[in-house]
């Protein structure tokens, strides 16, 4: 047994076996570990036991800002419980589309202070919907012992990460009967038996199994009956292997073995595989479930493949920018076919212009990107005009019938899907792949119809980026370039948009320069997050830029911008902070609309929030008064102006949130204020999603 700080137990061993034991102590039946990639944008499926990995596929990367049981308990740091599979419709439906098996299961984040990511655990629907303390105590100490582990790796520059691939790690089995005597049994029972291990092969089959399957054992074995059993070719039938590993509860279905004979299939799952009884069915013959072969399109493309593109279905419908729509395609399409490489283009004025890509070296893509939409020269073209896929499975099949497409990649077969919407082109989604490859008809029907689905997430992240760039550019414009250097004053500010909605917003900041001995500082916040809203803020920063170049005292310069807006009446409102920088005399005057407190640091690093008494918001009373506060401007002295996105987080008191932002100012080093901004924006937790803009100013009185 190793102690914590031995390096040894740093060895990935170590590793396997706290997390098998984990998954046996706790009766799970699944278990996984999920690690954060370097940049915490990714959940990547590093560990899997009692289930193979073709099954986590669909769920082997999830983004930490996707609603899924292991990223919300990274993100929240907390133990995810779901005790059925209603309540799994009902909190993940984007996870139930992938596990739609009755389970239950916990998630729960590897690590304290620093999450390493996350441990999920999987149970039988059949355990009680919900989870005891002790229980919830022995999740938390394995998964302190596994950050341990993490980190000591971390510590001796080892990586445990098992690659592309999740490692899978068994838990242990159980002693069996002796071989013989358990052939024997199953032999003298009438019908067929045989087992299945958790990747679904063939292990053992009874003569009487042979029998009524139509094969011979030492064919079978090994095998996967929905590849060598030709009449078992249908996702149905792997989905209900599938429901027997994921659920640990037995599982029934009828098939019919052709011309007219019908069996029925029991499956009997648990921890080291499936027993099978197959017994001739008491039905009647009834017609065949299934058309003829020839007119068939995705029957054998297979469950876990299917899984994977209704995963991405869900998926296309909540991306909203082109780079999402590249990383999700990336992340699904390409392990579900095998490819290794991806080129997602649009065209434009006659030419693909390529927009995201994996798979390929960037100089690769600079020859490939703006290539014109010549039927006769690229397949890519003639996809996007005649609406026809093209698939070519080697390099000769290519050069037959495009000579002059440039090959510059290396890729030996390629798939060409137009993204077709209504007719209109929008672009090319190609697949490649290292090796020759075949298209079976079924793939290709399956990868055409994955294509409509692409297009139309495509066409909806092209207009969402555009929408983008044009609120970006407004609010670029709208807000200060740069601050102006003023004498004897430190100053940053940042501006942060909310990140849902159109990217814009009404919060605003402002420096103004009023000669060698005053300056003045102002924000304020507008009410919503549209373009109405930016427009005016735009008002409102001239209205107070315009008055403060006059010399007009701070409740004179809110009192007339606020007549000004109740003329203009916009029907939204807006908060304002003013501040009169006085160097001569050494005060600060400050009148405020309404508008959340500065916070003001002393020289001793006493930090409060100011006692600055509001008046209303501007826009609403033409004769309302703002009054004045002053404060003496000693050397040192830092205020910092914020808009409300800063401190109100939904269920945290308004109160508390201030006094936290206030002590995390206390701590930060003054030295540079750009930095000190980012931490106190680290601090208030504004780097995931935010639901309001964020301004921020900093001024501080000093060289």
């Amino acid at each position: 047994m190793t102690s914590a700080g031995d390096p040894v137990a740093a060895d990935s061993g170590d590793l396997d076996a706290v997390f098998a034991e984990t998954v046996r102590r706790t009766g799970a039946s699944i278990g996984a570990l999920y690690l954060l990639t370097p940049d915490e944008q990714l959940l990547h499926l590093d560990m899997l036991c009692g289930a193979p990995p073709e099954f986590a596929a669909p769920w082997a990367k999830i983004p930490m800002a996707a609603p899924a049981p292991v990223a919300v308990a990274v993100r929240e740091n907390r133990l995810v419980w779901v005790g059925s599979q209603e309540e799994m419709v009902r909190v993940y439906p984007r996870t139930a589309v992938v596990l739609p098996y009755p389970l239950a299961l916990a998630a729960a984040p590897v690590g304290d202070a620093r999450s390493r990511g996350a441990l999920l655990l999987m149970w039988p629907a059949t355990r009680p919907p919900y989870m005891t303390a002790r229980e919830r105590g022995n999740i938390a100490s394995s998964c302190r012992r596994l950050a341990r582990l993490l980190e000591e790796a971390a510590a001796h520059g080892k990586s445990p990460s098992g690659g592309d691939r999740p490692r899978v790690v068994p838990v242990g089995r159980r002693p069996g009967s002796p071989a013989m005597a358990a052939a024997d049994f199953a032999e003298r029972l009438p019908g067929g038996s045989c087992a299945l291990n958790l990747e679904g092969q063939f292990t053992y089959l009874s003569s009487g199994a042979c029998d009524l399957l139509g094969g011979e054992a030492d064919r079978l074995l090994g095998t996967l009956p929905w590849q060598s059993l030709r009449w078992l070719d249908e996702p149905t039938y792997e989905d209900r292997y599938r429901a027997a590993v994921i659920s640990r509860e037995p599982v029934s279905f009828t098939a019919c073995r052709p011309p007219d004979r019908w069996l029925d299939f029991h499956l009997f799952p648990d921890a080291s595989g499936i027993s099978v009884r197959i017994v001739p069915s008491g039905t009647q013959a009834l017609p065949s479930p299934a058309p003829a072969r020839s007119t068939r399109t995705v029957a054998s493309a297979g469950a876990g493949r299917l899984y994977q593109l209704t995963h991405l279905a869900a998926g296309l419908t909540e991306v909203v920018g082109v780079q999402d729509v590249v990383s999700l395609v990336a992340d699904q399409i390409m392990p579900a076919f095998g490819a290794q490489g991806l080129v997602l283009s649009a065209a434009e004025a006659g030419r693909l212009r390529i927009t995201g890509y994996r798979g390929y070296a960037p100089h690769v893509i600079e020859r490939l990107d703006g290539l014109p939409l010549d039927t006769d020269f690229t397949p890519a073209g003639h996809a996007l005009d005649s609406g026809i896929p093209g698939f070519f499975a080697d390099p000769e099949e290519m050069r037959r019938i495009y000579p002059e497409a440039p090959q510059v990649s290396g890729k030996q077969a390629w798939a060409f899907l137009p993204l077709i919407i209504s007719g209109r082109p929008v672009g090319c989604c190609v697949l490649s792949y290292d090796q020759p490859h075949a298209f079976p008809a079924e793939e290709r029907a399956v990868l055409t119809s994955l294509a409509g689905l692409v297009a139309q997430a495509l066409d909806r992240a092209r207009l969402y980026d555009a929408k983008q760039d044009l609120a970006h550019g407004l609010q670029q414009a709208l807000l200060p370039r740069v601050l102006p250097q003023v004498d004897g004053l430190r100053v940053a500010a940042r501006y942060l948009p909310a990140t849902q909605g159109m990217d814009i917003g009404g919060d605003f900041y402002d420096l103004i320069r009023l000669g060698d001995t005053a300056a003045a500082a102002v924000i304020g916040d507008v009410q919503g997050h549209n373009v109405a809203a930016a427009a005016l803020m735009g008002q409102v920063r001239t209205g107070v830029h315009a008055h403060a170049t006059l010399g007009t005292p701070p409740d004179q310069v809110l009192a007339r911008t606020n007549r000004l807006l109740t003329d203009l009446a916009p029907e939204l409102f807006t908060s304002c902070l003013y501040a009169h920088f006085d160097f001569t005399r050494r005060r600060v005057c400050l009148a405020s609309a309404g508008h959340p407190p500065p916070l003001l640091r002393l020289p001793d690093r006493v930090t409060r929030p100011a006692v600055v008494p509001p008046g209303p918001l501007l826009g609403i009373d033409p004769d309302a008064e703002f009054p004045l506060t002053e404060i003496p401007l000693t050397p040192g002295l830092m205020l910092v102006f914020y808009t409300d996105g800063l401190v109100e987080t939904p269920g945290v008191d308004l109160d508390d949130s201030l006094a936290g932002l206030a002590h995390h100012l206390a701590q930060a080093d003054e030295r540079d204020l750009d930095l000190l901004i980012d931490d106190l924006l680290s601090k208030a937790g504004t780097a995931g999603q935010r639901t309001d803009d964020v301004a921020v100013l900093v001024l501080h009185d000093g060289p």
